[in-house]
């Protein structure tokens, strides 16, 4: 069944130039489905004209009879008295109605009850139950705490929320209004990596359809199995994730590309032959009615279009040498401010090479812990860098000065060079041509983002701190600073919430929880895997005795009790062999932490069904004892 069909969707701003030029796709019914392209190819636009928002100047568009869309946006708005409860309640509004008319009618059957007031209210009741009427409250105390918002914070006016907070609530509306169709505009961002996990395991277990754009590349590996990119105001398909859309598209690269090759040597060696037989053909009738047909056979030939290799940043960081064993040494660093304490007493150093991701869930203090190394703002404790250490740092929040500057002036002013020097830099990070006379305050986030890298990786540094450094940026960009990176061989140390770059930068892990720094000298994975181990035996049951249930005693006497008695003993023996294997079945799935969490299920449902016979065997032993 199709949930969602767009047929030669058509969508300009500029008269010249279509930006959803003749899209079609059709979404069946329980797909997940991720929407790329690069930012500005048009994937807001579009979701904003399947929900109605904006209109469209052609095509077609339609949604499955009967179901229900829901859309989150990057930016949600309410009115302004609004509560984060009136926000969660907005999702049972329908139910809300129901449970009115239901107390009214509850009223009229307190003085009489007339045959159609019980009918109406019969069914009021049967669609209030079959809509989770009764199940509100618990539903939406789930959510919130798979999204962590606190009943405190349900309390606070929605408007007074952070960018980050509005985003988990408006979530966490959208999932309690069950909807149909997910329609989800980058619902990762601003959540950390625990609201993140949380929330792919809502959609793993979802049986409706997602439509989502996102650039969190683990996301989208674990959530989708369909990829449709945008690109020049087309549309191209890809079955399957992230990964398998990486793999796929530079295979039709490579498969486009070698195709082009090959017709244009056919083209060349037959343009060849046809311009000797045009030649020869002056006086000849015959060799040029064989130059015509030459002619027409390459009219004829299939033309493939030259595959376009995507622009890439010419960038590298300028490179300080590092003299000395000791990057960084903090002892006894601390912050509190307004009666609250974010850490302390964290004592730590950081060697030459090294990365370090600073990980921990939201309002932890990983801004305010950079902050406070580098001076701007005031902490206990002592800081001390390396003699030769030179650091530089791109916060999260991108500030310029002197925004009403253009590109070119800002590096002219900021890095005193020359028009040229500063033209080949920006052009180095794709500002070119007529880009470099555009004023600062125009570029999006991940365009001012790349500016101010363009401007760091001129600085000989041999420690960089990043502070989010691919937010607001599309998949291209992001892989642009990676490349980057990877040639940087100076210390590194940085906050994200993006899996993927962790996974591919971090060396090692600084978690920030319950006020200090715990410290992992090992990467995100083997991380992951320490952490889903610590979280299985912290939840795992303590091993109390179970209350001894009366069973039947066997027929047949003392006998009878001692022949299941050795029974019982031959089943306990394999069953602790049995668990005594996991052990080491555990140890070998360290480093897979999803393969580690599932062994740590089976071996507690294994030392149960053990734990069970244990108390038969006891119970049985009893009876003997006391003589049947």
């Amino acid at each position: 069944m199709i949930d969602i069909s767009v047929k030669d969707l058509v969508k300009s701003f500029d008269e010249d130039e279509n930006l959803l030029d003749g899209i079609s796709f059709d979404v069946q019914s329980g797909q997940r489905v991720g929407l790329l392209g690069k930012n500005g190819a048009g994937k807001t636009t579009l979701f904003k004209i399947l929900t109605g928002e904006m209109d469209y100047n052609s095509g077609e568009i339609a949604f499955a009879q009967g179901k229900k869309v829901g859309l989150i946006s990057q930016i949600p708005v309410y009115p302004a008295e609004f509560t984060v409860n009136d926000v969660l309640r907005a999702a049972f509004s329908s139910l809300d109605k129901i449970k009115a008319r239901m107390r009214q009618l509850e009223k009229t059957m307190t003085e009489h009850t007339p045959k159609e007031v019980l009918s109406e209210y019969d069914a009021l009741t049967s669609r209030f139950e079959a809509g989770g009427g009764y199940e509100i409250d618990t539903e939406t105390d789930k959510i919130c705490n798979g999204l962590m918002i606190s009943q405190t914070q349900r309390e606070q006016l929605f408007s007074s929320l952070s960018g980050g907070e509005k985003t988990r609530v408006n979530l966490a509306r959208l999932l309690l209004e069950k909807t149909d169709i997910l329609l989800l505009d980058e619902p990762t961002n601003h959540l950390d990596m625990h609201a993140v996990e949380w929330l792919e395991e809502y959609i793993s277990r979802f049986k409706g359809t997602v439509l989502t754009i996102s650039h969190d590349r683990y996301f989208l590996d674990r959530v989708v199995n369909r990829i449709i990119e945008i690109s020049n105001g087309k549309a191209e398909f890809y079955s399957g994730n992230y990964s398998f859309y990486v793999q796929e598209k530079q295979a039709r690269f490579e498969l486009q590309l070698k195709q082009y090759e090959k017709e244009q040597a056919k083209l060349s060696q037959l343009g060849f032959t046809l311009e000797r037989m045009k030649g020869w053909g002056i006086n000849n009738r015959t060799l040029y009615r064989r130059a015509m047909s030459i002619q027409h056979r390459m009219d004829r030939i299939e033309k493939t279009d030259k595959p376009k290799t995507e622009k890439t940043m010419r960038a590298r960081f300028a490179e300080r040498d590092f003299f000395g064993d000791e990057v960084l040494s903090v002892k006894g660093l601390g912050k509190a401010f307004d009666g609250r304490t974010l850490f302390h007493d964290v004592d730590l150093q950081v060697a030459g090479g090294e990365r370090i991701a600073l990980l921990g869930d939201n309002g932890t203090g990983k801004t305010t812990f950079l902050k406070v190394l580098l001076g701007e703002e005031a902490g206990a404790g002592k800081i001390k860098f390396g003699p030769t250490v030179k650091w530089a740092y791109l916060p999260q929040i991108i500030h310029f000065e002197h925004p009403e500057r253009t590109l070119l002036d800002t590096m002219l002013y900021e890095k005193n060079c020359t028009v040229q020097t500063a033209r080949d830099r920006l052009g180095a990070y794709l500002f070119e041509g007529e880009d470099v006379f555009k004023t600062v305050s125009s570029l999006s986030g991940g365009e001012q983002s790349r500016l101010r890298l363009c401007m760091l990786m001129d600085e000989k540094i041999n420690l960089l701190i990043l502070d989010e450094p691919t937010n607001y940026l599309d998949l291209a960009s992001r892989e642009w600073v990676e490349d980057a990176l990877e040639e940087y061989e100076g210390a590194l140390l940085f906050v994200s919430h993006d899996r993927y770059f962790v996974d591919k930068f971090a060396t090692r892990i600084w978690e920030l929880e319950n006020q200090t720094i715990r410290d992992f000298p090992c990467g995100y994975e083997k991380y992951r895997s320490i952490k889903a181990f610590e979280a299985m035996q912290a939840v795992a049951p303590t091993k109390e005795k179970r209350e001894k249930k009366e069973k039947p005693k066997p027929s047949g006497g003392s006998k009878a009790i001692e022949k299941k008695i050795k029974s019982l003993e031959r089943e306990i023996e394999k069953q602790e062999t049995m668990v005594a294997a996991y052990d080491e079945k555990i140890a070998a799935a360290s480093a897979d932490y999803q393969e580690l969490a599932r062994l740590m299920e089976e071996k507690q449902a294994e030392e149960e069904k053990l734990t069970g016979m244990m108390d038969e065997w006891e119970a049985l032993s009893l009876q003997l004892e006391e003589g049947v």
